[in-house]
């Protein structure tokens, strides 16, 4: 199992039984990950400029993100500007690395194939003493796993409930008091990850990353996982509607406002009961199965 090249055998029992709602580290020791992927391998993918523009950042706390014009020269990474900036103190985010490593490729295969979640892959470079993104939560668990270096995570617990997809994600709903109000009251957790370690973080914890040490560098991935939820059930047993042309008829404009409208919903929303109550649900779970299993796009 892939998972376990993230975590040790409690760590996958506890993530595949529970899935834990609270921050958890694990000892992971040295793993097969970490011979495959180490720190030269991620810093060669930055230096040789592998990694395509549009899956980079670069950011330095508390600024945004970079422009591209900033890393790149003739729409391309140019690998010399990036090493500049990460010498001036930003942090380099590899984004979608399971696109462009094939031994991330299987992994991530494999992560989706043992728990029917999507996931994806950063690498995150920050140098000694910087730091890269500020207070923020995430849609989906993490798993944090350190491969050089020592990065402190300030851990507060999540402000809103059940974040997904675009609903309550952090900037959307964003407050200006969010960040004095953590950093009166203090982390809730905090957590040295060092190399060998992994942090399990639930979905809408809210964390601020950054590197202490002034000598030290740090790289850690970051393998994001997306739970499915009963909304992507429904929007299964919805899809298959597409199948009977009443569903398929035109609305004419005048249907599209006032008692018109009204009568439309209503008549739709009897018609999706019939459907809903029509199916043949251990016909459905074949097909939902073979989508667990395949789909890569957001489902959180």
């Amino acid at each position: 199992m892939s998972l376990r090249l993230l975590l040790p055998e409690d760590g996958v029992t506890e993530l595949m039984l529970t899935w834990p709602d609270e921050p958890r580290v694990f000892e992971r020791g040295m793993a097969a990950l970490d011979e495959t992927v180490t720190a030269e391998t991620i810093r060669g993918y930055v230096y040789r400029g592998c990694v395509p523009a549009d899956e980079i950042a670069v950011v330095q706390a508390p600024n945004p993100s970079m422009s591209q014009k900033a890393y790149t020269t003739d729409g391309r990474t140019d690998r010399a500007k990036l090493a500049r900036l990460y010498e001036s103190g930003h942090t380099i985010r590899l984004g979608n690395l399971q696109r462009v490593i094939p031994a991330l490729a299987q992994i991530s295969q494999d992560i989706q194939t043992e728990t029917g979640y999507s996931n994806y892959i950063h690498a995150f470079l920050t140098p000694p003493g910087h730091q890269g993104l500020r207070h923020h939560w995430d849609q989906q668990m993490a798993v944090i796993v350190q491969i050089s270096g020592t990065k402190r995570w300030q851990l507060w617990r999540p402000p809103v409930e059940a974040p997904m997809r675009e609903y309550n994600e952090s900037w959307r709903v964003w407050r200006e008091d969010y960040i004095p109000t953590w950093e009166a009251a203090g982390p809730d957790v905090e957590v040295d990850l060092k190399a060998g370690q992994s942090l399990l973080l639930p979905r809408g914890w809210v964390h601020n990353p950054h590197v202490l040490d002034s000598d030290e560098h740090s790289i850690h991935l970051t393998f994001a996982i997306r739970e499915r939820t009963p909304l992507w059930l429904a929007e299964k047993l919805v899809a298959s509607a597409i199948d009977n042309p009443d569903f398929r008829r035109i609305l004419r404009p005048g249907q599209l406002s006032g008692v018109g409208l009204g009568q439309q919903l209503a008549e739709a929303r009897v018609a999706l009961i019939r459907h809903l109550q029509g199916l043949d649900l251990s016909e459905v779970a074949v097909g939902v199965h073979e989508a667990a299993l395949t789909e890569l796009e957001y489902s959180t």
